[in-house]
């Protein structure tokens, strides 16, 4: 089994090389997936929602992994690939004030237009109640696992790393944009 694996890994690896931007919208696509999976579950879901389920999985794909790539090249390039203490600091610091505000918001907004469907009104009615709190744990999370990501994970894993723990997120995410539970039998 571990040969399995291990084979598996390997191959994932020279996808990664060959094709970094098409392997991390992938895995990203994969991952939000299961998160959603998961999140539906805890929330009381009987039958899995196929379809709230691939649109969770577009957003992987076409957003998280793509958005992941090119702000790890840009951070890169604007911090020239330094892996420092205060360049870290500095990394963050600017993750945190830019791109989890955005995208903690484009998440909710998502959810709420494309997943559940929702007009505008109720969905910037939910965003104003609940995204303040969704802001500021992300605020508490986050920038240890961004500490963790540029101090320590070679550039090639950043946005796989970034995604395993965005699935864990979204998790907390999905329960927190859901507007209503809907119990299916």
């Amino acid at each position: 089994m571990s040969e399995i694996a291990g084979e598996a890994w390997r191959k994932y690896l020279i996808q990664l090389q060959a094709h970094p931007l098409r392997t991390k919208a992938i895995t990203a696509g994969i991952l939000a997936g299961f998160s959603d999976a998961i999140a539906q579950k805890i929330s009381g879901v009987k039958t899995l929602q196929l379809r709230r389920l691939l649109l969770i999985m577009f957003y992987g794909f076409a957003y998280g992994g793509p958005f992941g790539h090119f702000l790890h090249k840009f951070m890169d390039i604007l911090f020239k690939r330094k892996r420092n203490s205060k360049t870290v600091a500095k990394k963050v610091l600017l993750e945190q004030l830019t791109t989890s505000p955005w995208n903690n918001l484009f998440f909710m907004m998502y959810y709420g237009l494309v997943v559940e469907g929702r007009p505008w009104g109720l969905v910037k009615s939910k965003i104003r109640k609940d995204y303040p709190s969704v802001q500021l744990t992300a605020w508490k999370f986050w920038p240890i696992i961004g500490w963790v990501n540029y101090q320590f994970m070679p550039a090639q894993f950043r946005v796989v790393f970034h995604s395993f723990v965005a699935s864990c997120w979204a998790i907390f995410l999905n329960l927190k944009a859901r507007s209503t539970t809907i119990k299916q039998a």
